[in-house]
């Protein structure tokens, strides 16, 4: 910004700057604030290059391809992919160890002292801390989806485009199989487990491991969308709350998931999280079960979603 003139007082002062602030339903943590009033001719051409600006699409605004020519979308996506690389390599890193057998505890406080235990405590708490502020820095950008779970369910509940949805899923992919090659680097070995991203499947059938990822993903889409997404709450929870909250659900259900059945050591919650972590181990038979679970909840969070709007559509009404 330049030094104030005097001799340029009689002329119109410069517009001042503002904050690049896009229009975005799916902006996680915004409560769908940032968005433009569909209902306003006004609005027509930021739609028609951006429909999810605002929510109620219709489904040729969802699927309309030219949304893979944006450039703003390509750079979003570059956006989740970033953060999905320093996502996963912390969270994943974290929890880190070398394959060990499952051996029943031979002390009075049981469990509660185990590698098993530990892991995914400190799993949890790096997640409750870390998301946060992960939502924050991306969130005006690219809407700080970070994870192919919140990606999934905001594309089903129609709150943002196929095309935003495909370049967002391969973004957080090529993220989680980034951190993964950094991992192996760094870790300089294969032979280690992650927690979230092993089953046993000596002791645990992989329909077990299912149904645990498909109720631990639907918690954190409701309740994700509940404090970081409802407009309803946006007054209550407020746009600095509702990322704080996403962390703490995404802690809570990581961990609390991690140490009650042996064999079994937490839900993923993020495909792309344990995409890495396989990409610097190696790819399971089950891996198809961290992809299938979210997919599943995000399905069955959309057609709540249909069912009880967040939202009055006028193009709808008699």
């Amino acid at each position: 910004m330049g030094a104030y003139l005097p001799e340029y007082e009689d002329h119109q002062p410069p517009q001042a700057l503002t904050p690049a602030v896009t229009p975005f339903a799916g902006r996680l943590g915004g409560n769908q604030d940032f968005i433009v009033d569909r209902s306003d001719p006004r609005n027509d051409k930021v739609l028609e290059k951006v429909p999810d600006a605002a929510p109620c699409m219709t489904l040729a605004e969802i699927f309309d391809p030219r949304g893979f020519l944006s450039l703003d979308l390509w750079k979003y996506a570059t956006f989740e992919c970033v953060a999905s690389m320093m996502n996963v390599f912390i969270s994943a890193w974290v929890t880190l160890h070398p394959p060990a057998a499952v051996e029943a505890p031979k002390t009075e406080v049981g469990i509660y002292h185990t590698l098993t235990f530990f892991s995914p405590l400190f799993g949890g708490i790096t997640n409750l801390l870390l998301t946060p502020l992960l939502i924050y820095t991306f969130s005006p950008s690219s809407g700080g989806h970070i994870s192919p779970t919140i990606t999934l369910a905001t594309f089903f509940a129609r709150i943002i485009s196929f095309p935003r949805a495909v370049l967002y899923l391969a973004g957080q992919t090529l993220g989680g199989a980034l951190a993964g090659f950094a991992i192996h680097a760094a870790y300089g070995s294969r032979k280690f487990t992650v927690g979230g991203c092993h089953v046993d499947t000596s002791l645990v059938p992989v329909n077990a491991a299912l149904v645990i990822e498909f109720f631990s993903c639907l918690i954190l889409i409701f309740l994700a969308f509940g404090v970081a997404l409802d407009p309803r709450q946006a007054k209550i929870f407020g746009h600095a709350t509702g990322p704080w909250l996403v962390g703490v659900v995404l802690g809570v259900v990581c961990w609390a998931t991690a140490f009650t059945r042996p064999g079994y050591i937490g839900a993923s919650l993020n495909p792309a999280r344990c995409f890495g972590a396989y990409v610097a181990s190696e790819f399971p038979g089950y891996h198809w079960v961290h992809w299938v679970g979210p997919l599943a909840a995000a399905v069955a969070h959309g057609c709540v979603y249909l069912v009880d709007p967040l939202w009055t559509d006028p193009r709808k009404d008699p």
